[in-house]
């Protein structure tokens, strides 16, 4: 559930512009690129060019902003966790990918660590414990597409 929070935030805040990341006037809401800001400015590495060609395409922020939605809904209600924990660590990898080398250390930094959880989460049963794991693993469709879970 603290992931799913956390990553919602991140959604809410670039939503709205809630003063922490981004402020107000550089929201999605006030129609700024959610992924502008990082894309253009906060790349680094041999993939920078690639990513600055991403930044402020309307399918990327679209893409960026229903996946973090999506994502953060999933693990904090606990549905879905499986396909949320490992769209979480291809997000978490993209942005490690985007970072490189990383700042305070030439591997490891905190996407890797989130990437490694978002793993942990999507491979285990977390959402049978706390959340509504355990009644969405009932569903039918659930049962017969396991990915679902």
């Amino acid at each position: 559930m603290a992931m799913g929070w956390m990553v919602l935030w991140t959604f809410f805040d670039k939503l709205f512009g809630l003063g922490f990341a981004t402020v107000p006037e550089k929201s999605w809401f006030a129609g700024a690129s959610p992924t502008a800001g990082f894309l253009n400015f906060g790349v680094s590495g041999p993939f920078s060019e690639f990513f600055h060609g991403l930044a402020g395409s309307a399918i990327i922020d679209w893409a960026f902003m229903m996946g973090l939605l999506l994502i953060g809904v999933s693990l904090f209600l606990g549905i879905g966790v499986r396909i949320a924990g490992y769209s979480g660590a291809v997000l978490m990898f993209l942005m490690w990918l985007a970072l490189l080398p990383t700042e305070n250390n030439p591997f490891l930094d905190e996407h890797i660590i989130y990437l490694l959880l978002f793993l942990f989460l999507g491979s285990g049963r977390s959402g049978q414990f706390l959340g509504l794991g355990y009644f969405w693993s009932s569903a039918k469709l659930v049962n017969r597409f396991k990915f679902l879970e």
